[in-house]
């Protein structure tokens, strides 16, 4: 997922998919712990694709925070 289509989700739709990457996160971790993965940087993609979704969601905050101060 793009920068462009991250911002382009609700808050709502982005917590969930925060939800949707942790979950997905977990099973390759488990499944690595398992087995190899065929490609182990996925796991290294899931953590930043949490990390974007969470640095919007704070953004989005702090934006509100900011409004609502005002």
């Amino acid at each position: 997922m793009k920068k462009t289509d991250i911002k382009g989700l609700s808050l709502d739709e982005l917590k969930a998919q925060v939800i949707a990457e942790r979950t997905n996160s977990q099973n390759l971790k488990f499944a690595h712990s398992i087995s190899p993965l065929e490609n182990p940087l996925k796991i290294k993609e899931s953590r930043k694709q949490i990390a974007r979704l969470n640095t919007e969601i704070r953004n989005r905050e702090i934006a509100l925070n900011s409004q609502n101060a005002k």
